[in-house]
């Protein structure tokens, strides 16, 4: 019977190690920041769902020990990498281009939804999964972490990857909540330059992956 409890230290464990994971500026952070200056509380919730799912997959394969996952993003590193580097210049382009407008006025703000920004989920869920680096980085994490904590049952993988999903989303929550108390204090002008920040970022990131695998097919 006592098989059947989970380590009560997967909990906090989890929490923390689900912050972390979301804090670090990333181009899918970088998208989600823009994403909740731009159209307030609720757009940066999207972005940032599609981040955490992204994430809870990843660390789900990781803990069910689907080796096959890892193996394959091994082994197809170069083209995942080249997909993920070709889309994140064109988001990069796309919202360096794009003429800034904040799209939720105060009023508008208080009666958005989810609903409203939906499709912002799986462009930022997208760009997670086609991050070989951040998949095989998450993998490592969590196999360190859950040999810290003893993960051993089923049970404690589930409540580990669900930890890590309410610590990545609680870290989304906070940020757009903050973000979108002070967003209306952004005028046009700053908000273009926010967007062209946000897209040169993007775009430099998805060329630093192309480069990484241009150069290693280099030496062979």
């Amino acid at each position: 019977m006592l098989s059947y409890i989970p380590n009560p230290l997967i909990i906090p464990v989890g929490l923390i190690v689900g912050m972390l994971i979301a804090a670090p500026v990333g181009p899918v952070n970088v998208l989600c920041i823009q994403r909740a200056i731009e159209r307030g509380f609720w757009g940066g919730i999207a972005a940032g769902i599609g981040s955490v799912m992204g994430d809870g997959l990843i660390a789900l394969c990781a803990g069910l020990g689907v080796g096959t996952v890892s193996g394959v993003v091994q082994t197809h590193r170069a083209i995942i990498q080249l997909i993920g580097g070709l889309a994140l210049i064109a988001f990069g382009l796309r919202l360096y281009f794009s003429a800034p407008r904040l799209k939720m006025t105060p009023d508008d703000a208080a009666k958005a939804r989810l609903r409203d920004f939906a499709w912002d989920i799986p462009q930022t869920f997208f760009l997670t999964i086609t991050n070989p680096g951040a998949v095989l980085g998450l993998f490592a994490v969590f196999g360190g972490v859950t040999t810290f904590v003893e993960v051993h049952s089923t049970i404690d993988v589930l409540l580990m990857v669900s930890s890590i999903i309410c610590g990545s989303m609680l870290w989304w929550i906070t940020l757009s909540n903050f973000i979108s108390r002070y967003r209306h204090r952004i005028d046009l002008h700053v908000l273009q330059v926010v967007n062209r920040v946000a897209g040169m970022l993007l775009a430099i990131f998805g060329g630093v992956l192309i480069a990484e695998v241009i150069l290693k097919a280099g030496h062979f």
